[in-house]
C-alpha cells in the first residue's frame, strides 16, 4: 500500500515476511467502473478510489497490458479509501459480466473476504494487488511491495548515514494495525538494528499517511524533544508535512528525514534535499504481472498462487556504502502520480 492509501488489518506471518473505453459506464456500485478493449478474455480490476495517483497508474498499466494481450479490462472503484460496499458490488458485477480474474486491492482486508469467496467459487481467478487480504489465501495470489524490506532499506540507509552520531527518531507512522504500517515500521527498525523501546526513538505518531497530520505529528514530538535528528515518515506526504515543521522551527537543515513511496513529488523531494531517501514500489509491475497471470489462466487453466514480490529500490542522491539504491534520474523516470 502506498502509505497514502490505507492498507488492510494486520496481514498474517506470511504476509510479515516479505502495497480502462469502448464500453464506459457507471455501475450502482457508488463507485465508478469501465471498461476498454475488445479482447475474448476479461479482467477485472477493483481499486480503492481512482483519484490517488498510485492507483491511477495501476489503472493505466493494467489497460496497456490488457491492450497487449488482446483482452478487455473491466475497472470498477470505491468513492473513498475503505469504501468496501463498492468493492463488493463491483465483485458481483464482474462475475455477473463474466470475468476471467479479478485483480483487487482490497479496502477492508477482513470485510471483502466472503465476496471473494463468493467469486472464487465461480471459477474466477482472484489476486489481491498491493495489499493482502485477512486471511491473505482469501485471495489465489498476491502481488505486492515487500514492505518489510521497503523499511529495512531506509532503516540501513539512516544507519549508515549517522555514521555512529547518537540518533534521536522520531516515527511518523500510519495507524494502528494497519500491515502496510506495521511492515514498514519494523523494517525500519531492523534495518537501523534497533528494536522497538530503544530509547533512542523519542516517540511514535500516527499520521494516516496525511501531511497536515504529518506535520502536526512532528510539531508535537519537537516539543517533547527539539534535538531530534532523524525521522522516519510512512510515506511521503507524511515526510513533506515532516519537513513543514521542521523548517518552520528552523531545524530543517540539521535532520534526516526518509520515507517510503516512491510517487514523483516523492522523489522530487528526494532531489531537492527535502527527503534524503526513500524506498519506491511500483503499481505498474502490480498490474502488469496481476493481467498476464488472469490471460494466462484463461489460456492454460492454470491459476497463480503465493506472494510475488514486485520489486522496492532505495531512491537517493547521496548514496551510502554497503546500502544498494538508485538516483533520482531513475526514481523519476519510474514514479507514479
Amino acid at each position: 500500500m502506498s502509505g497514502t492509501r490505507m492498507a488492510g488489518l494486520a496481514a498474517v506471518a506470511v504476509a510479515a515476511a516479505l502495497g480502462v473505453a469502448a464500453c464506459g459506464g457507471n455501475d450502482n456500485s457508488g463507485g465508478s467502473s469501465s471498461s476498454s478493449g475488445g479482447g475474448d478474455v476479461q479482467v477485472g480490476l477493483i481499486t480503492k478510489t481512482d483519484t490517488n495517483p498510485f492507483f491511477v497508474k495501476m489503472k493505466e498499466a493494467a489497460q496497456s497490458a490488457a491492450k497487449s494481450s488482446g483482452a478487455t479490462l473491466v475497472s470498477a472503484a470505491g468513492k473513498f479509501d475503505g469504501d468496501n460496499q463498492s468493492q463488493v458490488t463491483a465483485i458481483e458485477n464482474m462475475v455477473a459480466r463474466g470475468v476471467k480474474g479479478i485483480l483487487i486491492t482490497p479496502s477492508d482486508t477482513k470485510a471483502i473476504v466472503p465476496s471473494i469467496q463468493k467469486a472464487r467459487a465461480q471459477g474466477v481467478e482472484v489476486i489481491a494487488l498491493d495489499t493482502p487480504t485477512q486471511p491473505q489465501n482469501a485471495t489465489d495470489a498476491l502481488f505486492a511491495t515487500d514492505n518489510f524490506k521497503a523499511g529495512e532499506l531506509i532503516g540501513q540507509y539512516a544507519k549508515a548515514k549517522m555514521a555512529g552520531k547518537p540518533a534521536k527518531i522520531a516515527m511518523l507512522d500510519l495507524a494502528p494495525g494497519i500491515s502496510v504500517g506495521v511492515l514498514r515500521h519494523n523494517g525500519f527498525l531492523k534495518g537501523f538494528g534497533i528494536k522497538e523501546g530503544d530509547p533512542q526513538i523519542v516517540g511514535s505518531a500516527d499520521t494516516q499517511g496525511d501531511q497536515a497530520k504529518g506535520q502536526a505529528a512532528m510539531e508535537t514530538l519537537l516539543q517533547k524533544d527539539p534535538n531530534i535528528n532523524l525521522v522516519y515518515t510512512i510515506n511521503e506526504p507524511a515526510a513533506a508535512g515532516a519537513y513543514t515543521a521542521l523548517k518552520a522551527a528552523g531545524k530543517d537543515k540539521g535532520v534526516m528525514i526518509v520515507s517510503i513511496d516512491g510517487g514523483c513529488t516523492g522523489v522530487a523531494n528526494v532531489k531537492k534535499g527535502v527527503i534524503a531517501a526513500t524506498s519506491q514500489q511500483y503499481p505498474k509491475n502490480m498490474a502488469d504481472q496481476g493481467v498476464k497471470a488472469v490471460v494466462n489462466f484463461a489460456k492454460d487453466g492454470k491459476k497463480v498462487s503465493g506472494y510475488t514480490d514486485t520489486g522496492v529500490n532505495l531512491i537517493t542522491d547521496d548514496p551510502a556504502d554497503g546500502v544498494p539504491s538508485k538516483d533520482t534520474t531513475y526514481g523519476t523516470q519510474n514514479c507514479w502520480g
